[in-house]
């Protein structure tokens, strides 16, 4: 967690905002809004809020009076997401590590969590401590994505990493794309003390209608960019070839599909 932490700095969380959120992020920021929004809480804790696409829908649907705290591992993110959403409304941000919460018990109504679970080191652990901060009967919504074959775009970009650096492609693209075994997910909810869930796969398909746009951000807006300094290949090239991969390969629109998990606090 610390060493993605200090790779998300300096432009990538502009770029990542810029160039992944309207792609990617966006529509599913809205289904968890509208489905937090629904269940009418009072307090509702954000985890892994990055540069705050979740927490802008979620600070439009929640009523004016529910408390909302966004937090993320990563401070940059959160500076990038403190300004670009000042005055839509009150929102707390804080540095957190979601698996070790710096929250009391029974706290919040509903803790929400948008592509992050993947990243945990520790995935029980961060399930127990929604456990922990959740009210009774309260909700945990999180997302994850489902496999490559169901979201092309990801594999694309690793095997045009792997054309610029055979022997040892970035491998970044694996790590949010790694989690999408249902059985496994509920394993670990069970394991770590929640009982009822329900889990829901949204598919969506996204319009490349700036694909350099996307291209930049998908390799500009997160680690990949370090992958490739690192094994000194030039980051522009690669994204021009992406750029070109995706066109080839998806032409003018792209599949998505998420897993959506709903997991309620069983000491209601």
């Amino acid at each position: 967690m610390a060493q993605l932490e200090t790779r998300f700095s300096g432009n990538v969380p502009e770029n990542y905002d810029r160039g992944l959120g309207p792609y990617i992020f966006d529509y599913y920021a809205r289904q968890m809004a509208d489905r937090c929004a629904a269940l009418d809480p009072k307090s509702v804790l954000e985890t892994a809020a990055g540069t705050g696409i979740v927490t802008r829908y979620l600070r439009e649907s929640l009523s004016s009076g529910c408390a909302l705290t966004a937090t993320d591992l990563n401070q940059p993110m959160l500076d990038y997401a403190a300004v670009k959403l000042s005055g839509i409304g009150a929102i707390e941000f804080g540095t957190a590590d979601a698996c070790d919460l710096p929250f009391e018990d029974n706290m919040f109504d509903a803790m929400v969590c948008q592509f992050g679970v993947m990243f945990f080191p520790d995935r029980q652990a961060g399930y127990r401590e929604a456990l922990r901060v959740l009210k009774p009967g309260g909700t945990y919504l999180f997302s994850v994505w489902d496999s490559w074959k169901a979201n092309p775009f990801a594999e694309i970009v690793h095997d045009v990493g792997a054309e610029f650096v055979r022997d040892d492609p970035p491998g970044f693209y694996k790590v949010p794309f790694s989690y999408s075994d249902v059985e496994a997910i509920e394993a670990d909810l069970r394991s770590a003390g929640f009982k009822e869930w329900n889990v829901e796969f949204l598919p969506h398909q996204r319009v490349l209608d700036d694909i350099d746009l996307f291209a930049h951000g998908i390799v500009h807006g997160n680690p990949l960019f370090n992958e490739l300094k690192e094994r000194g290949v030039d980051p522009e090239a690669v994204g021009k070839r992406i750029a070109q991969s995706l066109d080839e390969r998806l032409g003018e629109s792209m599949p998505l599909q998420a897993i959506f998990i709903t997991a309620r606090n069983p000491s209601a």
